[in-house]
């Protein structure tokens, strides 16, 4: 049987075709075109079209064959539709933060924070559709009368015909209580909306029947059935084998996050990490804005002349570098301060351009192990880490990050393990295996930390903390 994986990430849009019998696949990506002069919004046409032509290209030798269609797509991304789902305003990815300032206003009340928080699973913080519409809604814009949904709710309605969301997907709302698992009645009030304007709840088990249009675009037959969009970073869970308990899924891609999967919602005592669904179970995780978007930006502005591998070469002074805080898109975890921005800190005439890049590497990995401290206190130590994401076109980059985390990573055999997330739920929905839950991928290869680096990346995190303490409390710069 031959399944087709499509995912509108947050970049571009990817399809999979996998064949079950033999494990055969083909991987066609779309970067997504310039759409709007803030980059940091699209437009959802745009998207489905783009997602659309890569599962052609996919499919183009056996479209009559498919079997299966899975979506998948990112958490937190938000749109108004009129009735007929015409889109109303741009999306508003996850990495969209034109709330900040409602957010900012709203964390001083720390109850009203708390409660949100225990209720919902997701803080408040300008990532999340609830806060983005509460922006709109003191814009003036009156959110009675659209529908409202994301990108994933838009890709499934066109394929579909059905104004409908998962549950995973739903969970990074900021509008489902994480226990209940419906939608909350007094966030909805908040609002000023009714149940109606959001999308029907659905487990990760329905399916819905390709529709004639669709069809068409991606050159397979029509009625085949379609699983409605979830989130990559459940898939990602899924298509990794980590739905285990005691398995850590760990990706540094554009940006980066950390997975525990758990039998029961589970939340710190003061907020720190998110509670989400995956398609499967609860997932206790923490996420940064930071990660190879921050590696980018900076080879971009100041090193475009060299290579990477040019500028991971030949250092002499690691323990004088300076201290990067990897904020350029706001903080998610641990501190999620959206208003927060990157810096250089404990900086000097003498650092050259290698010893930034370091630091940046560095700063982006320090942040992501605050994460993974937080996240060890609440859901506990992970037996076993799955690592995955553009880090891995880095061995210097990969070998650091075990230095630091001093655990073993897991490097996954397959690179893009959400849309192998979706293979695996249309393998169990047709029947090919048993249950999503027993699937296991063996790892590739396995990145073994050297015990002799942890005492200086101790002595350099301490540094890190110590400048983003100082930075948060307004005294930027620390001790010399």
């Amino acid at each position: 049987m031959k399944i087709l994986a499509l995912e509108s990430s947050t970049s571009s849009a990817k399809a999979f075709l996998y064949d079950t019998e033999n494990g055969q696949s083909v991987l066609k990506t779309k970067p997504y075109p310039a759409m709007y002069p803030d980059r940091s919004i699209h437009d959802a046409d745009a998207v489905y079209r783009a997602l659309l032509e890569v599962g052609r290209e996919a499919s183009a030798v056996c479209g009559d064959e498919i079997a299966l269609i899975s979506l998948g797509g990112t958490w937190h991304s938000l749109c108004l539709f009129d009735r007929q789902m015409e889109p109303q305003t741009p999306v508003y990815p996850w990495c969209y933060t034109g709330a900040s300032a409602v957010c900012r206003t709203l964390r001083r009340d720390p109850t009203y924070t708390e409660d949100h928080y225990r209720r919902t699973g997701c803080m408040v913080n300008a990532i999340y559709p609830f806060y983005k519409l509460l922006m709109l809604k003191r814009e003036g814009k009156a959110l009675r009368g659209y529908r409202i949904g994301g990108q994933g709710v838009y890709n499934t309605f066109r394929m579909t015909g059905e104004f409908a969301a998962t549950r995973c997907t739903a969970s990074g709302t900021g509008l489902l209580d994480i226990r209940e698992l419906r939608y909350d009645a007094a966030l909805m009030e908040e609002l000023g909306i009714e149940e109606e304007a959001l999308p029907r709840l659905l487990s990760s088990e329905e399916t819905f029947p390709l529709q004639a249009e669709a069809a068409r675009a991606l050159g397979v037959r029509e009625g085949v059935p379609v699983i409605p969009s979830n989130a990559d970073g459940g898939l990602n869970q899924i298509g990794v084998g980590a739905i285990r308990e005691g398995v850590m899924t760990f990706s540094v891609g554009t940006s980066g996050a950390l997975r525990l999967s758990t039998d029961a919602p589970v939340l710190p005592k003061d907020p720190s990490t998110w509670c989400y669904l995956s398609p499967k179970r609860w997932l206790s995780g923490a996420a940064t804005s930071g990660a190879c978007n921050c590696i980018d930006w900076f080879k971009k502005n100041f090193a475009s002349g060299s290579t990477y591998q040019e500028l991971e070469m030949e250092f002499t002074r690691e323990a004088d570098l300076p201290v990067f805080l990897p904020f350029l898109f706001g903080e998610r975890c641990p501190g999620w301060r959206d208003e927060r921005r990157g810096r250089f800190l404990r900086l000097k005439a003498s650092h050259t351009v290698k010893e930034l890049y370091r630091a940046v590497q560095e700063g982006v990995l320090f942040n992501l192990y605050q994460c993974y401290e937080e996240l060890v206190r609440t859901a506990g130590r992970p037996q076993r880490i799955r690592f995955s994401g553009g880090i891995l076109n880095s061995p210097v980059w990969s070998q650091m990050c075990a230095d630091i985390f001093q655990e073993e990573l897991e490097v996954d055999r397959q690179a893009q393990s959400s849309l192998m997330g979706g293979i695996v739920l249309g393998m169990e929905r047709l029947g090919a295996i048993g249950r999503a839950e027993d699937f296991h991928s063996p790892p590739a290869a396995v990145i073994h930390p050297r015990p002799e680096r942890q005492k200086a990346y101790r002595e350099r995190y301490q540094r890190y903390l110590d400048c983003y303490r100082d930075e948060g409390s307004g005294k930027a710069g620390g001790k010399a």
